[in-house]
């Protein structure tokens, strides 16, 4: 069997343990993996009239010998890009010629939402496509974990933490964005474990008077007159839209960012107090991935796989209660993953609210 994977979407740690563990357990059936360089992209742009010279830039043959020490590498070895499906679906009957004059008997896609989702068009018109999970936003429908997540909050609570020192060497507060586009699972969890006073998540609208009395009366109540506050990149202020810049892409939508910065100018407006005002962004994809995250990457890879193995195409692997399962591919577009406000979240503090644990998941998801 020849499988190709692609990396898609935003690169996370964990991404190169699993090119590595996909590799490894194909090597060990005799079977040939083909890496997919820059993800869809890589196939949309491979030119059929020279398909040596795009093999070379396109491709990437991954043995055990050439894997051998990518996991100690961070981001992914493969590279990878943003392709809106838009444009993707208009560009599938060549990406279908193009699989089969690569004689790939079947794809294993890495990736988010996004990826995913066309990785499960791909499986409608035939082609055999096994899909792991990966987003540090723990976004994708019908999993409970995704790669990358654990270290993206293990890098936001070390750097929260860090910034308490100037915060509060200025006497200011602290307003830290994170990446959440739609789901504020980062944001709500890093801000929980950094004990940030105030956590805003995309997924419930704030109000910014009601907001900065709240940061002015923790600011106050510390000894140290600092407070810090982390905010999810998609939270928006009451009766406003999200925060967007940048040119309107195929999809219709901006690029998210700045959130922290017009809080930051409305907090100082509203109160006179200084700010500390800092998007982490891009640092929270930097470094190797965490014990977890390595541990996940590595079973994932290995299961898809397996499934071929075992004649199983046309899932996604997935952590769900607790253990490593397997769901239609198609999963991840049948629904939408969003941190539950009623278990999770205190509207009214604006603040996780953990309680009442037993039985629920170790990633309060």
């Amino acid at each position: 069997m020849r499988i190709g994977v692609l990396t898609g979407g935003g690169d996370v740690p964990g991404l190169n343990p699993a090119i590595q563990s996909i590799a490894r357990q194909a090597a060990g059936l005799d079977w040939e993996v083909i890496g997919i360089r820059r993800g869809w992209r890589g196939l949309m742009e491979f030119d059929l009239d020279d398909p040596q010279g795009s093999a070379v830039g396109s491709l990437l043959p991954l043995t055990t010998a050439s894997v051998r020490a990518i996991d100690r590498l961070s981001s992914t070895v493969l590279h990878t890009s943003r392709t809106p499906e838009a444009i993707l679906k208009t560009h599938t009957p060549h990406i279908l010629k193009v699989i089969e004059h690569l004689k790939l008997d079947a794809l294993i896609p890495i990736g988010g939402v996004d990826t995913l989702a066309y990785a499960a068009r791909l499986q409608a018109e035939g082609v055999k496509v096994n899909t792991i999970p990966k987003t540090m936003d723990n976004d994708v429908f019908g999993t409970d974990y995704c790669i990358g997540f654990s270290t993206a909050v293990t890098r936001s609570v070390d750097a929260v933490n860090a910034l308490r020192t100037p915060a509060g060497s200025h006497e200011r507060v602290g307003i830290i964005e994170l990446f959440g586009r739609k789901s504020g699972e980062t944001a709500l969890m890093s801000g929980y474990l950094a004990d940030a006073r105030r956590v805003l998540i995309a997924e419930v609208p704030f109000d910014m008077e009601q907001l900065a009395d709240m940061l002015l009366k923790d600011r106050a109540d510390n000894p140290s007159n600092y407070t810090m506050a982390v905010i999810s990149e998609g939270a928006r202020i009451k009766d406003s839209d999200a925060v967007e810049y940048g040119e309107v892409d195929p999809t219709g939508r901006r690029r998210l960012g700045g959130i922290s910065d017009t809080v930051s100018e409305e907090f100082k407006r509203l109160t006179g107090v200084g700010t500390i005002s800092q998007k982490l962004t891009y640092l929270m994809r930097t470094g190797a991935p965490d014990a977890l995250d390595t541990m996940v990457a590595r079973s994932m890879g290995a299961m898809a796989v397996q499934h071929l193995e075992q004649g199983r195409a046309g899932v996604m692997v997935a952590v769900r209660n607790g253990t490593y399962e397997s769901v239609p591919v198609s999963t991840c577009i049948e629904g939408e993953r969003r941190v539950d406000v009623a278990a999770y979240y205190d509207t009214d503090e604006y603040r996780p609210r953990v309680h009442d644990l037993d039985g629920r998941p170790m990633f309060l998801g």
